[in-house]
C-alpha cells in the first residue's frame, strides 16, 4: 500500500488539498442542492400534468373530455408520484456511496495509527 501524501498545514492550504487530492469529498453536501433542484424540476412535471388536463377536458368540452381529463390527471399525477421516489433513490444511492467512502478513509486512517503505535511499541 502507498502511502499518502503529506498534508499541509493551515486553514487556507487544507481546504485547497481537501479540494484537490480528493481525500475529502464535496459531493456528500453538494447533492442536497441538486435533490432540491430534482424536486423543482419533477414539480414543474407536475404543474405540466395539470396544465395538460385542464387543455384535454377545454378542448373536448363534453362529459368524455372530462373523463379523458380525469384519466390524464391520474396517470400523469401517477408519473410524478413515481419521479419523486425514483429521484429520491437515486440521491439516497450516491450519499450512500459517499459515505462508505468517507468510512473507508476513517478505518484505513485507524489502521495505519494502529500499525505506528505497533512499530514504536
Amino acid at each position: 500500500m502507498r502511502r499518502p501524501l503529506e498534508r499541509p498545514h493551515g486553514p487556507g492550504a487544507q481546504f485547497l488539498w481537501d479540494l484537490l487530492s480528493f481525500e475529502r469529498l464535496m459531493t456528500s453536501q453538494v447533492i442536497h442542492l441538486v435533490y432540491w433542484a430534482g424536486l423543482g424540476v419533477i414539480a414543474v412535471m407536475a404543474f405540466g400534468v395539470l396544465g395538460a388536463t385542464v387543455g384535454v377536458a377545454i378542448r373536448e368540452g363534453s362529459i368524455l373530455g372530462v373523463l379523458l381529463a380525469l384519466a390524464v390527471l391520474a396517470v400523469g399525477l401517477l408519473g410524478v408520484a413515481v419521479a419523486v421516489l425514483l429521484w429520491r433513490s437515486f440521491c439516497e444511492f450516491y450519499v450512500t456511496i459517499f459515505k462508505i467512502s468517507e468510512d473507508l478513509a476513517v478505518l484505513r486512517r485507524d489502521v495505519e495509527d494502529e500499525r505506528a503505535r505497533q512499530g514504536r511499541a
